[in-house]
């Protein structure tokens, strides 16, 4: 079992910043890749980044390319989210979750096994 608790959600102006963090509990979180999520109210759940259980491989969507950036700090069970120049189209509720056996790091939310229950982010034009 893994249990994920995003937090550092909240309301920012276009151009402002956050930083979200999803901490981990449970067994292996060094051996799971991470991914993060987000839905938008009627839409489905887009993918945002993903990270390796290293480290050493990042992906992201073209919408945050640039703008996002996910880490993880694997001594505090911990993975991030940076998130620069936001825009309102950003607004969504943010997911984080776990494969706790990834044969690679996916883009796709199939392969995750945990996911948290989210945060909310509001970005104000």
């Amino acid at each position: 079992q893994v249990q994920l608790v995003e937090s550092g959600g909240g309301l920012v102006q276009a151009g402002g910043s956050l930083r979200l963090s999803c901490a981990a509990s449970g067994r292996s979180f060094s051996k799971c890749a991470m991914g993060w999520f987000r839905q938008a109210p009627g839409k489905e759940r887009e993918f945002v980044a993903a990270i390796s259980s290293s480290g050493d491989i990042t992906h992201y969507s073209d919408s945050v390319k640039g703008r996002f950036t996910v880490s993880r700090d694997n001594a505090e069970n911990t993975v991030y989210l940076q998130m620069n120049s936001l825009k309102p189209e950003d607004t969504a509720v943010y997911l984080c979750a776990a494969d706790i056996s990834p044969f690679y790091v996916s883009i796709r939310a199939d392969p995750y096994d945990y996911w948290g229950q989210g945060t909310q982010v509001t970005v104000s034009s």
